[in-house]
């Protein structure tokens, strides 16, 4: 299999050719550095959302979208399947970067990760990867800028001209998409943290709202995690049974069912503060090969439909 920063610099290719029909815009820094605008100054939209998910799991995950309901209103729903999920999932889509300078705030998931591979995933996946691109997808209300560019470039030993940064803010189409197509990636990282071992993960396919683009950042980060906790529904098909499973959706957490605007606000919007259980799928099936098939936890249509405005 390729390296992920080589399929995503693929996938980044594809965006640049067909960018107008995506509504995003390629942007050249000083230093050379490539910025894709998937939703800050330019709009983005349902399908930049979707290509922006497959450039962070590099190509390893199909993502769809189809409408279900919510409550009375009809919404996108992002659906993502991977046979890959260490790679895809905890070694691309997690948002493991937090990318910080003087002048730019920004958190970073994707192929890049991998190319500095100091996360405890990478540790634990024994997985590290040498290229000469490095892709990271930056979450942020403000485009990369050349200091930002330059500490990617610098920490994932390539060129400043070798970095692409494709940026949307979370309040936006693009980031709604983007955070539903997140399910697959809770459920999997909860387990990677409860100790399971991810190579007994052969599937999954998760499902979640796409919730409508909030008013501001903080908002819309309230929304769409809501989305993943009270509407997201994962499937697994795993080797082995584990006690842990019960475990891994947001039912099982001393917050559950409270809203994350309020559980953002309590905790002054320090997301170390939170316990990493609030940030489960809402439901969880499990299908053990040979063995039993089980559902833990439950969606919260109430929730959503009051999160949502609806």
């Amino acid at each position: 299999m390729d390296q992920l920063n080589r399929l995503g610099t693929e996938l980044i290719d594809e965006a640049i050719d067909f960018a107008d029909e995506l509504g995003i815009a390629e942007y050249r820094l000083d230093n050379e550095t490539t910025v894709l605008d998937f939703g800050v100054e330019h709009a983005g939209g349902v399908e930049a959302g979707l290509m922006l998910a497959e450039i962070q799991t590099a190509g390893l995950a199909s993502v769809t979208t189809r409408l279900e309901s919510v409550g009375a209103a009809a919404l996108p729903h992002v659906e993502l399947t991977t046979d890959h999920p260490s790679l895809a999932l905890l070694a691309g889509q997690k948002a493991g970067w937090e990318l910080t300078t003087e002048d730019f705030e920004g958190l970073g998931s994707g192929p890049a990760r991998a190319l500095v591979a100091e996360e405890g995933i990478f540790e634990r996946l024994e997985y590290v990867e040498a290229f000469d691109f490095a892709v990271l997808a930056v979450e942020s209300d403000a485009l990369p800028t050349e200091a930002a560019a330059a500490q990617v470039a610098e920490y994932a030993g390539v060129p400043e001209s070798s970095v692409f940064l494709p940026t949307f803010s979370t309040a936006s189409i693009t980031g709604s998409v983007a955070g539903a197509a997140r399910a697959s990636e809770s459920a999997v990282f909860a387990l990677f943290e409860l100790g399971y071992d991810p190579e007994n993960i052969h599937s999954v396919s998760g499902i979640a709202p796409v919730a409508p683009v909030a008013g501001s950042e903080q908002a819309a980060i309230a929304r769409t995690n809501d989305a993943l906790a009270y509407g997201g529904r994962v499937h697994l098909t795993v080797e082995e049974e584990s006690d842990v499973f019960a475990e891994v959706p947001s039912t099982a957490g001393e917050e559950y069912d409270r809203p994350f605007a309020e559980i953002f606000d309590d905790a002054d919007w320090d997301f170390e503060e939170l316990p990493a259980d609030v940030f489960g799928p809402a439901q969880l099936t499990v299908d053990v090969i040979g063995g039993e098939t089980t559902v833990y936890g439950e969606t919260d249509e109430e929730l959503l439909v009051e999160s949502f405005g609806l």
